[in-house]
């Protein structure tokens, strides 16, 4: 396995952490196989370190639904029981970025919350490096290819309408929601209508059992990038099973919590494709592990999304970066979700791409006047508290 997130920047003396939460209303609900979101009720990690700072981003959704972690019990995991590991004594001197994995691996899952401090950690080290996301984690593009995921519609006529309104944004794949009863039609509506040449690919958030494999397989026609988790998450044997009686290629998004069932789900046959999401696997320098285990077998990854703020699409356009990441990801620009981002909003260019940011630590500017006026709540948690 490839060592680049190995070794890595030198520790920055931790003072305090700031836990903020902060509710951004979406500009549309987005609808999924799992529930509609109106907004986005965020937790900032913001790490206090001398002349340096750095913001993570925690990914968890406002209740557990697309996964068991949710950003209320995130909140108090990180108060109650990580914090207290990276901040006690001595440690919040001596502990990098590159080790907080280690140091917070008794407790177990909550790989969001983790995530989140990892990469205000690696944020503040590489402020006061003057090192970017990118280059830290090994990027080789200086822009990345967006796609944008479209939630479950009320109608085909509203899918169609809001597809459009995307292509002539710009944005170069179009990833539909789907869920038993709103699959095929919808689909082959948005073939028809867009043509052949329309990068598509759907996403059922495990919605389908293996009983629904014949089902599944009338996708095959519509000619798409892939289907994304179409079964449930600890499924990784069955997902081997629907490859096996499907054409189109199976990613897996949910199932993938780390490089080691990467490896061995990969292994088994249960996907040809790889979605990565930082959040999910606890963090961008086990992202990194995957999307190498993924290279040595050939597998293609793109970067995955949460309804992210500018905070964590900042660094998930970093990691998009990467030589492996060959399909376009869910780094939508800002205004997909938002009126008003809490960093210079993402602009999508003329070539349907985004910008890596190439400033020191994830190169964008936290507003804070705006984080502040859209803040819940905020908790000061001091070393050696």
């Amino acid at each position: 396995m490839a060592t680049r997130v190995q070794g890595g920047t030198a520790p920055v003396a931790v003072e305090a952490v700031e836990l903020i939460r902060v509710r951004l209303p979406l500009v549309a609900p987005f609808r999924t196989s799992f529930g509609t979101e109106t907004r986005r009720d965020v937790l900032l990690v913001h790490v206090l370190a001398g002349d340096s700072e750095g913001w993570g981003e925690c990914v968890a959704m406002q209740e557990p639904l697309y996964s068991s972690e949710y950003v209320d019990a995130a909140q108090r995991v990180i108060t109650e029981h990580l914090l207290p590991r990276l901040l006690t004594g001595d440690t919040h001197k001596a502990v990098s970025a590159g080790a907080i994995a280690s140091v917070l691996e008794p407790i177990k899952g909550h790989r969001m919350a983790k995530a989140a401090l990892e990469a205000a950690w690696l944020d503040a080290e590489l402020r006061r490096d003057g090192q970017s996301f990118a280059a830290r984690l090994g990027a080789v593009r200086d822009r990345v290819p967006s796609g944008v995921s479209v939630g479950i519609m009320a109608s085909i006529p509203d899918l169609l309408d809001a597809v459009s309104g995307y292509l002539d944004n710009g944005y170069m794949r179009i990833k539909l929601k789907i869920e038993p009863g709103w699959d095929v039609e919808p689909v082959r509506a948005v073939r028809e209508r867009f043509g052949a040449d329309l990068l598509l690919q759907v996403d059922a958030n495990t919605a389908y059992t293996l009983d629904d494999a014949q089902h599944l397989a009338r996708l095959d026609e519509f000619g798409l990038l892939l289907i994304e988790q179409p079964l449930p998450e600890e499924q990784i044997l069955a997902h081997a099973k629907l490859a096996g009686q499907v054409r189109t290629p199976i990613c897996l998004d949910e199932s993938i919590v780390s490089a080691l069932v990467a490896e061995e789900a990969i292994e088994m046959g249960a996907c040809a494709i790889v979605n990565i999401k930082p959040g999910r696997v606890g963090g961008y320098l086990e992202a990194v592990r995957i999307h190498d285990v993924c290279a040595e077998r050939s597998i293609p990854v793109w970067c995955g999304g949460m309804l992210e703020t500018g905070v964590g699409r900042a660094a998930n356009v970093a990691l998009a970066a990467l030589p492996n990441f060959t399909l376009p990801g869910d780094t939508s620009a800002s205004d997909r979700y938002f009126a008003e981002d809490i960093t210079p909003p993402f602009v999508l260019g003329a070539d349907g791409c985004l910008p890596v940011p190439q400033g020191p630590g994830i190169g964008v500017e936290v507003l804070r006047d705006v984080v502040d006026s859209l803040a819940t709540s905020t908790q000061l948690v001091r070393a050696g508290a």
